[in-house]
């Protein structure tokens, strides 16, 4: 049987010897091995979940009709063509009106069209409209109607 004195310095030195473990291996716990081991697992699952939901919203977004697709077709269909140049910044705000719906409208490069002086220029049954153009200036030349 030990003394009172013989346990208690027994129980400090197994506390040393504990803490002193932990200085040299401080991450060696069960549970924090646990942990560790989950988070680059939960990190990689976000990730994931991050980038199909930014390709299915892409993909969404993409298959949406333009706001202005009809007012567009119309111009084509009424023989409107916008002569730009893809280096111009008023050819590129007068796209940037049209939104996705500028795939509709008949788009050519200036060196095409005849005398182009500025872009954008819009022929329009033969008659020039210089510079960037509003939609009711296009709607006007061609009578097409202006999509909500």
């Amino acid at each position: 049987m030990s003394t009172r004195k013989e346990r208690k310095l027994a129980k400090l030195e197994s506390i040393r010897q504990q803490a002193e473990a932990a200085k040299q291996h401080p991450d060696t716990s069960p549970q924090q091995e646990a942990k560790k081991s989950k988070i680059p697992w939960i990190i990689g699952a976000v990730i994931v979940l991050v980038a199909i939901s930014a390709i299915g919203f892409a993909f969404y977004n993409a298959q949406k009709p333009g706001l202005h697709d009809g007012f567009a077709q119309c111009l084509s269909e009424k023989g409107a063509v916008m002569y730009g140049a893809s280096w111009c910044q008023y050819s590129q705000a007068q796209r940037g009106m049209f939104g996705k719906s500028f795939k509709y409208v008949d788009y050519r490069d200036f060196t095409e069209g005849p005398d182009i002086r500025f872009t954008p220029t819009w022929v329009i049954g033969g008659k020039k409209l210089e510079k960037v153009q509003s939609f009711d200036s296009l709607a006007q030349a061609t009578g097409c109607r202006i999509s909500p």
